[in-house]
């Protein structure tokens, strides 16, 4: 090799390298259109994902035995909590040797990182906190309920609260800096579920102060700012004042626990701010809040109160800019509704945490194609027992194999059961009449009304031309734009990539109802091709 060759490579070598540690190079969001996408290496990512059980990365043999299973199961990303205790055992004295083996595993079986920060709260508590945080409760004060008496939740009215927080938390991201130069690490959660529990707010002294000060300019600037986009919770406080531009939280808003809850909202989220923001100077990757979601006919502080909950999206997005996104941990009512109130212009959808289950599979499916979401993450998803009959790991292989498609395509997603059996979808020219499989009747069990979870991605690739993802799915193909006439299944095929190659099974009469209908019965999972063509 020429010398001037040599330096040539040398120099694009350096460059590359350079590149790489460059904020644009970092993992990011980036919006293509209505779509935010999280980039990863430079590609789209979506994060086909699980979270470990909250002592699972806590000891490093556990953790090394996690990974066969991990890999099983198709997952490209896997949740780990990081320990504020274990990581600052003492004060001012690291320890990141979990953390190093971490991302050296990952790095090994090729799953990237989302670290879930296990700070002043973890599930509203402090139980996470060092023993040197909870035994100086002088120093680190704890909230206060309205007799006075202290619960295990650090208050966020404390400057040495906060300040030690942060400190670890930025060291934490110094070292990933520094070891993670592959950007194994994609994704940082800030706390987990804050909220406050018994009470709706803290009755500290810090905290009564607070409350009776003038709401703060920024929060008054916003709800002015944002006053035709607001949620109606918030609205509604707000205009039964008459829509005050000062005064204090009972003047603005009205006596009353809402408003407690929307004052300590706005503290806990500027707090979660404050740790976020020092932390995106150190290491530019996305950070969300997760949150703990409240159940119908509870009042606040019967529910962790005072975080990012749908009705209080608008106090964390004024209090909290450095945060990219919240995000819910669905645990009980209609994930669909919920997936849906966490799908905004300046929120898009992300699922850390949700009940681990047999529907997993169709949910992601879903959310993945309906709304764009940046992952799925059932919970403790290393107690799987047998991961080859487990639905999110067929879901999880289908979508590994259409990533490409997703990435380019219009597309949505369907999820049926029998209280849900049908939607009405619209591509183009094609209105598309999607149905549970057992809408046709020919299950022996179809007449049962605990029928199970269907769901699927379809994704128009040509005009006529139609790629379906999932199971337990019927679609029937109309026109649209003239009713008059009739759509015909062209072909299909079944559908699987092996390597960089597609591979087809034409599917005849008996898999079509001799053309009627495009189906995927109950308990398969496959992809389909589909061509249509139109006739009078």
């Amino acid at each position: 090799m020429r010398l001037h060759e040599a330096t040539l490579l040398f120099t694009l070598f350096v460059l590359s390298l350079n590149l790489s540690a460059q904020p644009g190079y970092f993992p990011h969001l980036q919006k293509n259109g209505k779509v935010t996408q999280l980039m990863v290496d430079g590609r789209p990512y979506q994060m086909l994902a699980g979270e470990l059980g909250n002592s699972s990365s806590s000891d490093s043999v556990y953790l090394t035995a996690i990974w066969p299973k991990l890999k099983a199961m198709h997952l490209n990303t896997v949740l780990v909590p990081v320990y504020w205790e274990l990581v600052e055992p003492e004060e001012g004295q690291f320890n990141f040797q979990l953390i190093d083996q971490m991302i050296r595993q990952s790095r090994e079986n090729k799953i990237k990182l989302v670290l879930l920060w296990f700070g002043s709260w973890k599930n509203s508590m402090s139980c996470y906190a060092p023993a040197w945080v909870k035994e100086d409760f002088k120093r680190f004060p704890r909230i206060k309920d309205k007799k006075g008496r202290s619960a295990e939740i650090l208050s966020p009215f404390y400057n040495e609260n906060l300040e030690a927080d942060r400190e670890a938390y930025v060291q934490l991201l110094k070292h990933i800096a520094r070891r993670d130069k592959s950007h194994q690490v994609i994704m940082v959660q800030v706390e987990n579920e804050i909220g406050m529990l018994p009470g709706a707010r803290d009755y500290s002294d810090a905290a009564n102060q607070k409350f009776n000060e003038d709401v703060p300019r920024k929060l008054i600037d916003y709800l002015v700012s944002h006053r035709n986009e607001l949620q109606p919770h918030l609205l509604n406080l707000w205009s039964s004042q008459g829509f005050k531009t000062k005064g204090n939280w009972d003047q603005v808003f009205g006596k009353g626990l809402a408003t407690d809850e929307v004052f300590i909202a706005w503290y806990l989220a500027s707090y979660a701010n404050h740790i976020a923001a020092a932390g995106q100077k150190v290491l530019p990757v996305p950070l969300y809040v997760n949150c703990a979601l409240n159940r119908p006919g509870l009042n606040p502080g019967q529910y962790p109160s005072g975080g990012p909950l749908p009705h209080l999206i608008d106090v964390w997005k004024a209090a909290a800019p450095d945060l990219n996104l919240l995000s819910p941990d669905i645990y009980h009512g209609d994930f669909r509704e919920w997936s849906r109130k966490y799908d905004l212009t300046n929120n898009p959808l992300f699922i850390p945490e949700i009940r681990r289950g047999a529907e997993n599979g169709t949910q992601a499916l879903y959310v993945l194609g309906k709304h764009h979401a940046l992952g799925f993450s059932p919970f403790s998803i290393e107690s799987t027992d047998n991961p080859e009959d487990y639905s999110l790991t067929q879901s999880y292989q289908l979508i590994s194999q259409v990533q490409n498609m997703l990435d380019k395509h219009p597309q949505t997603g369907v999820w049926f059961d029998y209280s849900h059996q049908r939607d009405t979808l619209h591509f183009g020219n094609y209105k598309i009449i999607a149905s549970h499989d057992f809408t046709l009747g020919w299950s022996p069990d179809s007449k049962l009304d605990d029928w199970p979870a269907s769901g699927g991605i379809i994704i128009q690739t040509t005009d006529n031309e139609f790629w379906v993802i999932g199971t337990g799915l019927v679609l029937t193909f109309f026109n649209a734009e003239n009713p008059v006439m009739n759509v015909g299944l062209l072909a299909v095929d079944e559908a699987e990539k092996k390597g960089d190659n597609w591979h087809f099974r034409r599917l005849n009469g008996d898999q079509t109802h001799q053309g009627r209908h495009v189906r995927i019965p109950s308990g398969q999972w496959m992809i389909q091709r589909v061509s249509l063509y139109d006739y009078p």
